[in-house]
């Protein structure tokens, strides 16, 4: 039984093991998989596990039982479903059906974070084939992608920059941004922003903020640069620091842009613009009107400003005034010389000014003044006054010159009031009349030049100064003066009073003028230029603004298209000028068209300051921000300086008869005025070199000819004084008076004065003669020639002519012709040109002068004769020993034969032909007292020539006609 029963169970169990073979079920797997991979690995970590069951798998028995296991119920594999899954799922255990998936490349987090599939399991099917397999369902995967912090942050921009106002601390000056390129939350982050510069102040916070910890100062720094790094979460610095750029701007503060403070003026180049760039910050303020003045500083130049520095003589001629102008302080010379010790001031490019220190006066002469106040007079000066005094100062002054101290007429400054005393002369009736006039003015006192003129018409007096019209505050009346024969004396500077038998407390002279009674008193305390009386003539008011008329000034051309926006007003001198105008554009258009003018030729170097005051209003009409004045200069250069030069015939010899004829001896027959400048220019040098085509730029100084004007030309006597009696200098004066010159004359010389031009000049001094009707003891005579321009400003070379007297005595019968009696003759190109000896030339026909010379004078020149025979006997050794070392002869070399002597001499250039004469008769009746000098010459002369050979030849070729020619067909020795 036990045995049948084993069996039966056995049997039993084969029947359930042969039934298991059969594959009835599907394998089955969860619905969802979540996992996680990192990016530098390829296991995946799913949650749940993944693991496939079959039911149809074999029962695990106890171990007492050996079973053997088929593959129906085993798992062998698992299949992902989906497009460019970078995964794949093995099979970690066929009989457990667990399941792993793994990563098949190196994944990326950045490109993908998440990935999403199918899976689905399978089994291993029935038989050893594999027959009827089944699949389980498909589940979802998700796999997220771990990041690794890989990647570096970096900004977003290679430099940051920026412009903050000083003074301020902002919150935030900008904001520097950096990303980091991992795909996590973690890594991708920046935590951190880090200034790594140090010692600046300035910080930055987590975001990337900067801001300043402290204000800035425009005047410290004015730019900081900033090195600024970044980190991400995971403790990683930037790749690269980016630079940070903070401009520090100053406190916007409204003003004018763009101004050049030095702006150079060349002279003789026109209108220069002063402000070509300028503009107005305004804040974005809101601006309805504008308002500006620019003022052109010129006080300390001249009187004022650029004005020419003619005599004021001459600046009447030249704007328009008619004559009988007496120029009270003119510069002192030889025929004014009143105003010589009086101190000037020179150093306003040679403007005569003259300074009164409370003790210096000066007195006219008698004759240079002859006004008579009942006709209209005219006063004008220039005049600059300090603080105002309590006592008189006198500018001028006409009073008794003896006993009563009655002043006629006087003009002065008392307490700032400008005051004229015009006492009328003594008339039928005694009623009181005007005397003084009293002008109450600021312009008195502010220690400014001023100019002033006061037209006299008695009743009325009228008073411009610097071209406007004051009437009198105040006038007081008094009787006529008293009839009296007292000569009166006219000073400037102080008031001339005689204190015979007076006791005066007023201060006396360091030089008394006249006897030792005489005194000063109410001086004057300033400068004084220009004092002029114009006796019988009123001013107009033309006239008195081309005197008070400025050379240089500001300027303005005003653009089409803003000429109606903007209103311009010019001060009479236009030294200023105001704008106003409601559109900034068209406003700053015209600020940049304003320009600085100076007309003179050479005008005075040095700077004129400049200065700009504007006012602005905004919407509600009232000045809403304040502009502050703008301030430069003008610099004017230096103008090239002409070099005046006076060249002609310096040296020449005339007969006694034609000093005492009534036409003279004309001193400057070919007297040339020329006038240079010099100044540098680059040109371009061709090199020789070889590989060197570039020319080479070179500085060379050239000299060019340029026409001016002259105000002055001086002649005068170098030695003794003229006598008068029997010696003159003597010009036409329809001539000078035609060109509107004027011409004084003394002991010492003739000044011609008067602005004109150097051609016209030149035909006035060729006019100038010297006369001596007394020539016995005369046998030379020196004079020299000085011109200047601008009074004095520039001054030409000293010319010099000497002129001999050639006297003659009777004639008288010899064996021999006698020698033509020459005159010295020596031309020069250039005063600065040295040429020796002189030239010989024949003489005029000398008539025959009457002589009372005795015995003594006839064997002196007998004796004189014999010199000039042994004389010309050398020249012809000379010659003759020339001419054997010479191949060609030369046309100027002398010739001899047995005929009487004849002396022909060309002169220098155009000369060779003026003053040729010849006069045949005894020798010892015809020579002169200078023949020895003469023949000494024509000695020095020949041996000269012979010393000199062929190179003298060769270097002064064109001198030929100087050199001496003999005519020996009339000698016989």
């Amino acid at each position: 039984m036990r045995i049948r029963g084993a069996v039966g169970l056995l049997l039993g169990l084969l029947c359930a093991v042969e039934a298991a073979k059969v594959n009835k079920h599907k394998p089955w797997i969860e619905t969802t998989y979540h996992g996680i991979v990192t990016e530098n690995d390829d296991k995946v970590l799913l949650d749940p596990p993944l693991i496939a069951l079959d039911k149809d798998a074999p029962l695990r028995y106890a171990e007492s039982f050996e079973v053997t296991f088929t593959k129906e119920g085993e798992i062998c594999g698992f299949r992902i479903h989906g497009q460019n899954v970078p995964f794949e799922a093995v099979v970690l255990d066929k009989s457990t059906g667990e399941g792993g998936i793994r990563a098949k490349d190196k994944l990326d987090c950045e490109l993908q974070k998440e990935h999403t599939f199918t899976i689905q399991a399978y089994d291993c099917g029935e038989g050893p084939e594999g027959d009827n397999m089944k699949k389980s369902h498909k589940a979802t995967v998700h796999i997220r992608v771990n990041d690794v912090n890989e990647y570096s942050p970096v900004f977003k921009e290679k430099s940051y920059k920026t412009t903050v106002i000083e003074g301020k601390k902002y919150d935030s000056i900008l904001k520097v941004e950096a990303v980091d390129a991992d795909c996590s939350f973690q890594f991708n982050q920046i935590c951190s922003y880090e200034i790594v510069t140090p010692d600046v102040p300035f910080s930055i916070d987590k975001d990337g903020n900067i801001k300043n910890t402290e204000k800035l100062n425009y005047s410290k720094d004015r730019m900081y640069k900033l090195t600024v790094t970044a980190y991400d979460c995971g403790k990683n610095r930037a790749s690269e620091d980016v630079l940070v750029k903070i401009n520090i701007k100053p406190t916007c503060k409204p003003s004018w842009q763009g101004f050049n403070k030095r702006i150079e003026y060349e002279p003789g180049t026109g209108s220069l613009a002063l402000f070509p760039s300028m503009h107005l910050e305004t804040c974005e303020e809101p601006i309805t009107s504008i308002q500006a003045s620019i003022m052109l500083e010129t006080n300390h130049i001249g009187k004022g400003c650029d004005r020419d520095t003619y005599s004021e003589k001459s600046l009447h001629k030249l704007c328009g005034a008619s004559t009988g102008t007496v120029e009270l302080l003119p510069a002192p010379s030889t025929s004014a010389n009143w105003t010589i010790g009086l101190p000037t001031d020179n150093g306003h490019d040679s403007d005569q000014v003259f300074e009164f220190n409370g003790t210096q006066a000066i007195k006219v002469p008698e004759g240079v003044v002859s006004t008579t106040l009942k006709e209209p007079f005219t006063i004008s000066v220039w005049m600059r006054h300090g603080p105002g005094s309590r006592e008189k100062e006198t500018i001028l002054c006409n009073s008794d010159k003896t006993e009563m101290n009655r002043h006629h007429y006087s003009l002065y400054v008392h307490n700032c009031r400008l005051v004229l005393l015009l006492r009328q002369e003594p008339t039928e009736s005694e009623n009181y009349k005007p005397a003084e006039f009293h002008w109450k003015l600021d312009q008195v006192c502010d220690k400014e030049w001023h100019h002033y003129v006061l037209n006299i018409e008695f009743p009325a007096v009228i008073l411009f100064v610097d071209g406007a019209t004051f009437e009198p505050f105040l006038v007081t009346e008094d009787y006529p003066l008293h009839a009296s024969k007292i000569e009166t004396q006219l000073t400037i500077g102080a008031c001339w009073q005689d204190l015979s038998g007076h006791d005066n407390d007023t201060e006396t002279l360091s030089e008394p003028l006249t006897g030792g009674s005489a005194r000063m008193t109410q001086y004057f305390r300033g400068n004084l230029a220009g004092l002029m009386i114009r006796s019988g003539k009123l001013e107009n008011k033309k006239v008195i603004d081309c005197l008070y008329t400025c050379k240089e000034g500001l300027d303005v051309q005003l653009p089409e298209e803003v000429a109606s926006a903007v209103k311009v007003e010019f001060n009479p001198n236009q030294s200023s000028l105001s704008l106003e105008g409601d559109d900034i554009e068209s406003f700053e258009k015209v600020m940049q068209h304003i320009s600085y003018l100076n007309s003179r030729q050479f005008p005075t170097p040095g700077i004129r300051h400049l200065r700009v005051t504007t006012t602005v209003k905004c919407f509600n009409e009232e000045t809403c921000i304040s502009v502050p004045d703008s301030e430069g200069y003008v610099m004017v250069l230096q103008p090239e300086e002409p070099k005046i030069s006076l060249s002609g015939i310096d040296h020449f010899a005339r007969g006694a008869a034609e000093f005492e004829s009534t036409e003279g001896v004309t001193l400057f027959p070919e007297l040339r005025i020329v006038s240079t400048i010099t100044r540098e220019v680059e040109v371009e040098a061709e090199t020789e070199a070889e590989g060197e085509d570039d020319p080479t730029v070179q500085e060379t100084v050239v000299s060019e000819e340029i026409m001016h004007n002259l105000d002055t030309c001086e002649v005068t006597v170098v030695g003794d004084d003229l006598n008068g009696d029997h010696e003159s200098l003597e010009v036409d004066l329809a001539q000078i008076q035609q060109r509107t010159l004027e011409m004084s004359s003394s002991n010492v010389g003739m000044v011609i004065t008067g602005v004109n031009t150097m051609a016209n000049y030149e035909q006035v001094l060729h006019l100038i003669r010297y006369r001596n009707w007394h020539t016995e003891a005369l046998f030379d005579r020196k004079f020299k020639l000085v011109c200047s321009e601008l009074n004095g400003r520039y001054i030409s070379n000293e010319f010099k002519v000497e002129v001999n007297v050639i006297h003659t005595a009777n004639p008288m019968d010899h064996a021999n012709n006698a020698m033509v009696q020459p005159q010295f003759i020596n031309q020069v190109q250039h005063a600065s040109v040295d040429l020796s000896g002189h030239n010989l030339v024949n003489t005029h026909q000398a008539s025959v002068v009457p002589s009372a010379a005795t015995i003594v004078i006839v064997v002196c020149v007998s004796f004189l004769v014999f010199m000039i025979i042994l004389g010309v006997f050398r020249i012809r050794a000379a010659h003759q020993s020339t001419m054997r070392d010479q191949e060609n002869g030369k046309e100027n070399e002398m010739d001899w034969d047995d005929s009487a002597l004849t002396i022909t001499v060309n002169p220098m250039e155009t000369y060779e032909d003026q003053h040729s004469s010849e006069e045949e008769g005894d020798e010892e009746e015809e020579e002169s007292e200078d023949g020895e000098e003469e023949d000494d010459i024509t000695s020095a002369e020949s041996d000269s020539s012979e010393d000199e050979g062929g190179e003298q030849e060769d270097q002064q070729g064109s001198s030929r006609q100087q050199q001496l020619e003999w005519d020996d067909s009339t000698l016989n020795y």
